[in-house]
């Protein structure tokens, strides 16, 4: 089902966050307005304490932000191919809908490309990671308030109700929490870390978490797991493929 990001009557905490004359502002696009600004900042402010400001670092930021983009979008767009089909010429199924784990893995792959293309060989992860992670946190708070990317029922105490009569797991608030604090650890480590090291574990820990996240995650189930846990297991493997490889490479010097 395509997530639109959109609400039925009376679905959500607050998926109007606030008016402006007669344009309401939803709770969702502010958010991740908020969250691209902040991203932004943050990795600004790290750039110019590592002295990494450029033009090049520049282009590696674009490219970052064009293929977390398109990859956010293709997952989308492949399970509700039919669906878009049928929708012609209404292109509001295309537009909408999007997923963090598309992104981090379109991301990354952007700047691989475009890092080879402009031959750069410096590690530039640590920049980013500390970014993304923020960028997430602030951005499930507009999920939450909206009312999409919702758990599966439960009895806990802390079940939320997002409009159906149904408490569940508020897996939005879960995964707002565990980005902050790992942004929190990011940014404690970010004078330590090796070139890359920030970027590697912010790999590993998103994907295990959203991992093990799907199986609270009302999400259609595939085989047994559902898209995103496929998508997960994917991006572990490249990333730490990619990590001993480079190792390897490293001994061999």
């Amino acid at each position: 089902m395509i997530d639109f990001h959109t609400h039925p009557e009376n679905w959500g905490i607050k998926p109007v966050l606030f008016s402006i004359g007669s344009s309401d502002i939803s709770s969702y696009s502010f958010f991740v307005l908020l969250a691209l600004i902040i991203g932004l900042l943050v990795y600004y402010f790290l750039s110019a304490e590592q002295k990494e400001l450029s033009e090049k670092s520049f282009l590696v930021l674009l490219a970052a932000l064009f293929g977390g983009t398109l990859g956010a979008k293709i997952p989308i767009w492949v399970i509700n191919y039919q669906l878009i089909m049928d929708s012609l010429p209404d292109i509001t199924p295309i537009i909408s809908g999007r997923t963090i784990t598309g992104g981090l893995v379109g991301g990354t792959l952007a700047v691989i490309i475009v890092k080879k293309y402009l031959k750069i060989k410096k590690k530039k992860g640590n920049l980013f990671a500390p970014a993304i992670a923020i960028g997430i946190a602030i951005g499930r708070i507009g999920c939450f308030l909206m009312g999409c990317c919702y758990g599966i029922e439960t009895t806990l105490p802390l079940g939320v109700d997002f409009g159906d009569g149904i408490l569940r797991h508020p897996t939005q608030i879960y995964e707002a929490v565990f980005m902050l604090g790992l942004f929190v650890f990011l940014m404690y480590k970010r004078k330590t870390a090796k070139p890359g090291q920030l970027f590697f574990i912010l790999m590993n820990s998103y994907f295990v978490f959203r991992f093990l996240e799907e199986f609270i995650r009302d999400n259609p189930h595939y085989f047994g797991l559902t898209l995103f846990q496929y998508i997960s297991i994917g991006a572990l493997l490249f990333i730490n493929t990619k990590y001993i490889y480079e190792q390897k490479k490293l001994k061999i010097k």
